[in-house]
C-alpha cells in the first residue's frame, strides 16, 4: 500500500472513486474538495496547492491530501487529508484528519492501514496529538481510530450540520 500525494497519473481512477461516492451519495471525507471538482485534473492542482499558506483562503487551513494505494493492482482504495493546523471549527469539530475508504474496498482494513500510515506525517509537521471525530453511528471509523491509538475525549454538537460528533486523540 502507498499513501501519497495525488498526481495526474491516477486521474482516471481518482474520477472513478468519486464516481462511486457520488452514486450512494456518500459522504467524501478526506477529500478536500472532490465532490465540487467538475474533473482530477483540477483536485490535483488545487490539493497540491492546498498544501502552501498563501494559496489557502481565510477560512481553510493548508492541508495535505493523500491517496491510498493498492499496488498489485494501482487501483486508489481511500483518499485522507491531513490538516497541518486548526482554525476554530476544526478543532472543535473535525480535528487534524478526514478519511474515507471507497465504497467498493470497505471492511479490508484500508482505513486502519491508511490512518497508521499517516501518522508519521503528523510528526514531521510536529503535531504529536492528532484529534480525529467521527458520527457515533460510524462503528468502522470508531475501530479504525481505536485500533491506532485513539482515546475518546467527548461527544460535541455541530451545530450547523446538527449532528453529534465523537473526538478521539492519537498521541505520537
Amino acid at each position: 500500500m502507498l499513501l501519497i500525494e495525488p498526481t495526474m497519473a491516477y486521474a482516471k481512477d481518482i474520477e472513478a472513486y468519486r464516481q462511486e461516492f457520488l452514486d450512494i451519495e456518500g459522504s467524501m471525507d478526506g477529500c478536500g474538495s472532490l465532490r465540487r471538482c467538475a474533473t482530477a485534473e483540477a483536485w490535483i492542482e488545487k490539493s497540491l496547492a492546498g498544501k502552501d499558506p498563501k494559496n489557502v483562503p481565510s477560512d481553510r487551513v493548508p492541508a495535505t491530501q493523500f491517496i491510498y494505494v493498492r499496488e498489485t493492482d494501482d487501483r486508489v482504495v481511500g483518499m485522507l487529508q491531513l490538516r497541518h493546523c486548526f482554525n476554530e471549527y476544526l478543532e472543535k469539530y473535525a480535528g487534524h484528519i478526514g478519511y474515507s475508504v471507497r465504497p467498493s474496498e470497505r471492511r479490508k482494513g484500508y482505513a486502519t492501514a491508511m490512518l497508521r500510515d499517516a501518522l508519521p506525517h503528523c510528526r514531521e509537521l510536529g503535531i504529536t496529538d492528532v484529534l480525529i471525530s467521527c458520527l457515533p453511528d460510524n462503528e468502522g471509523s470508531r475501530r479504525t481510530i481505536l485500533h491506532n491509538g485513539g482515546v475518546y475525549e467527548s461527544t460535541v454538537h455541530e451545530p450547523e450540520l446538527d449532528r453529534d460528533l465523537e473526538r478521539y486523540w492519537i498521541h505520537i
